[in-house]
């Protein structure tokens, strides 16, 4: 059986704490997200956020059902929050959505809360599931089953617009040229652009993508490392600034 907490100095290294203050921190819960690529609800709360000062009042916060992910109240300050989910605070309508950074690895954008229901989500694979259909599961747990016909139109690695509040898929954009890419993980993790050129090999989550920032900076990374967010402009707000 797995411990409750872990070691700071186990902890993803971009964690926001510091490995001197304390031996040990919350170890996120089995959700939709690996330990590496998330963070535990409390410390988002705690450390990130800032709406309290300590663990306990974070839990309390949590506990009294103030903070919702992707639309519901969450209670579990260990819950994993990662790659695209959206944060609501209840009480102040402030919504926040989690996106790569170049330096934190993954970090809070504030959002409007119109964008508060849509949500960016890959997907990882497809499986033919009883009566015909086609289920794509996605990144960040979630499934949605097709006729096969629909289904058949999507591919593994492309991005689909999820409406999360009824959990259905309202826009699809495909991982090919031209399309705007935003790289999730790896040491250019955070950086966006125009993708410009595809090495194929053998095995694709290995192919090479090569994308162009606005900036004219040109940046490389793997595919699985690759995120599509959008054609000529991004569907979402992903970063600060935009």
């Amino acid at each position: 059986m797995p411990s409750r907490h872990l070691r700071r100095y186990q902890a993803p290294e971009w964690w926001p704490i510091s490995t001197k203050e304390a031996v040990w921190v919350v170890r996120p819960s089995p959700g939709p997200h690996p330990l590496a690529k998330s963070l535990p609800l409390g410390l988002l709360v705690r450390d990130v956020l800032r709406y309290a000062k300590t663990l306990r009042e974070a839990r309390y916060v949590i506990g009294k059902g103030l903070i919702k992910v992707d639309g519901r109240v969450r209670r579990d300050y260990k819950y994993p929050v990662g790659l695209m989910d959206v944060v609501e605070i209840v009480p102040t309508n402030e919504v926040y959505r989690i996106v790569p950074h170049p330096i934190k690895f993954l970090w809070p954008v504030p959002i409007s809360q119109e964008e508060a229901r849509y949500k960016l989500c890959r997907i990882e694979n497809k499986t033919m599931v009883k009566g015909g259909q086609i289920q794509l599961n996605l990144h960040d747990g979630r499934n949605i089953q097709l006729p096969y016909e629909e289904g058949s139109k999507y591919d593994t690695l492309d991005t689909v617009l999820i409406d999360i509040v009824e959990n259905k898929i309202v826009d699809h954009v495909k991982l090919e040229l031209n399309s705007l890419g935003l790289i999730v993980d790896g040491k250019n993790v955070g950086y966006h652009g125009k993708i410009t050129e595809i090495i194929q090999t053998y095995r694709k989550r290995e192919s090479i993508a090569k994308i162009i920032t606005s900036d004219g900076k040109e940046v490389r990374t793997i595919m699985n490392y690759l995120f599509t967010v959008g054609r000529d402009k991004p569907l979402i707000k992903i970063t600060e600034d935009q």
